[in-house]
């Protein structure tokens, strides 16, 4: 690596939700640039106002927040190359597609929309390039007075890239390798548009070129545009500042065929956006991970596992260790299968893995949406802390915690009833009298005396156990039988008991 700084961005447009794939290209360059202290800079790419959609911006930013990928430069916290939105840049652009009309490396067209159409559909796989570009109407075909009258009169135009005939260009991908392109098969991609807008191509390579951008990531579907883009950088006589570029595996459908996409999600009934997306003109609100209970740091740890890994067995990283393992080498040329059950694996671990304390304000919430109320909060941590390897996704910890809160408003039956006697009725009445003897419930005490209990009423401890449980908590779930009590208390343990006595006889 050059004594360059390190300077990498994530550019994404504002048109709707964020797929999984988008931050998994924001989390590599925020590792990238941590792992090599250099900067990440967020740049939005709204050229695009017929795709632009109103609140898509902040709500990249809230994910990117929500992650822990915080951008050094932004739109919300500018650096010196302000400003960073392109629509705010628009006055930059033509310069540069003027510059490059004026070399030969690009021209005027004044075909309309119409006029193109008609083109599609009467020539079989019609390219605006070399082989059409001469007969269609642009400042290379017409005579320089009609274009200089054209352009006298606001005709509306855009200004396309010469692409040259029967040249190869070529770059060193840092995933991939050499990659190598024929001209011939690249089409003349329009710059600036009639709005004065840039397209992608010429904005990309304009911006990373003022911005200092010294590494680009993007994903594979953006390397058919590598030719027209290093055309630019040539053409601009900028190509000694140009960054190295890594071309990211795409994230593949769960059997492997093809890209993952928000109708797969749908279809098999997993997210692939980062949070909750509600679209305002379609009135479609498309689910995220974080909505349906996944942490920060797990999502994060499961996207950098997607096309990467350290080289050893290990799996569980946070994202400050992530940026210390990170290494382009070490990123798979191949696409990653998205497996839902992995990612949930991820989440039930970051789950145990983290303090209770961390977990108590998105406890509180899954718990007050259920109408839970939480008044004690040595309390909850405790209860967090007793049931937290038990739970896969947040909204578990209402079904494996709710009993300590409140008692259960039904038993299962099924599992009492059928082998119920009069003797498990004398146990429990004679074990509600010796609760009600001690001062504190302490779980070990509570064992020893429940199975001499047990012993002295002539049942075997494991009769009685379930039916403990049940009484309790309502179902066969849940920590060890005795924790629980302790927890409860003498009282609420006893009223409990005596309560289901009544259901269960």
């Amino acid at each position: 690596m050059s004594d360059k700084k390190v300077r990498v961005r994530f550019a994404p447009s504002p048109t709707g939700g964020l797929h999984l794939g988008g931050v998994r290209t924001a989390l590599f360059n925020y590792l990238f640039a941590k792992k090599n202290k250099g900067d990440f800079i967020l740049r939005v790419e709204d050229t695009d106002q017929n795709r632009y959609v109103e609140g898509a911006e902040a709500y990249i930013i809230d994910c990117l927040n929500w992650c822990g990928i915080i951008p050094d430069e932004s739109p919300v916290t500018p650096g010196q190359y302000a400003p960073y939105r392109q629509s705010e840049r628009k006055s930059i652009y033509r310069e540069y597609a003027e510059r490059l009309v004026m070399q030969g490396h690009a021209y005027y067209a004044f075909d309309t929309a119409e006029e193109l159409d008609k083109n599609r559909k009467e020539i079989p796989n019609f390219q605006y390039g070399q082989v059409y570009r001469d007969g269609l109407r642009n400042s290379l075909s017409l005579p320089q007075h009609e274009v200089d009258q054209l352009l006298a009169d606001h005709t509306p135009h855009v200004i396309r890239i010469k692409i040259p005939a029967d040249q190869t260009v070529s770059f060193t991908d840092m995933i991939r390798g050499r990659v190598s392109f024929e001209t011939n098969q690249v089409d003349d991609k329009v710059l600036l548009k009639a709005d004065g807008m840039p397209t992608y191509h010429l904005a990309v390579v304009v911006d990373d070129y003022l911005m200092k951008i010294s590494h680009a990531f993007r994903g594979e579907e953006w390397l058919p545009s590598a030719p027209v883009h290093l055309l630019l950088w040539d053409y601009l006589g900028w190509k000694a500042n140009m960054p190295q570029w890594a071309h990211l595996p795409l994230i593949l459908k769960p059997d492997g065929h093809g890209k993952l996409s928000k109708r797969d999600g749908a279809r098999l009934g997993f997210p692939v956006y980062a949070m909750n997306w509600f679209d305002a003109k379609t009135g479609e609100l498309t689910p995220g991970f974080r909505e349906l209970g996944f942490l920060p740091e797990a999502f994060v740890n499961l996207l950098a596992t997607l096309g990467w890994n350290d080289g050893s067995d290990r799996e569980i990283f946070n994202i400050d260790e992530l940026a210390d393992k990170f290494s382009i080498e070490r990123i798979s040329k191949a696409g990653a299968k998205f497996d839902f059950e992995k990612a949930k694996w991820f989440n039930a671990e970051w789950i145990k893995k983290v303090k209770g304390e961390r977990l108590k304000v998105e406890v509180r919430k899954v718990l007050a949406d259920k109408g839970v109320i939480i008044k004690d909060d040595a309390y909850l941590l405790t209860v967090i802390e007793l049931i937290k390897d038990r739970c896969t996704l947040l909204p578990d910890f209402y079904q494996q915690s709710a009993y300590f809160f409140q008692t259960p408003a039904e038993y299962d039956l099924n599992a009492v009833k059928p082998k119920w006697t009069d003797e498990k009725t004398d146990f429990f009445n004679s074990l509600a009298v010796m609760l009600n003897s001690v001062e504190t419930l302490v779980a070990a005490d509570l064992e020893t005396s429940f199975k001499a209990l047990a012993e002295e009423k002539g049942l075997k401890t494991g009769d009685v156990m379930l039916p403990f449980r049940i009484m309790l908590v309502g179902g066969k779930f849940g920590p060890h039988v005795f924790d629980i009590a302790a927890l409860l208390g003498k009282d609420e343990t006893i009223n409990r008991v005596e309560k289901a006595l009544v259901a269960f006889k």
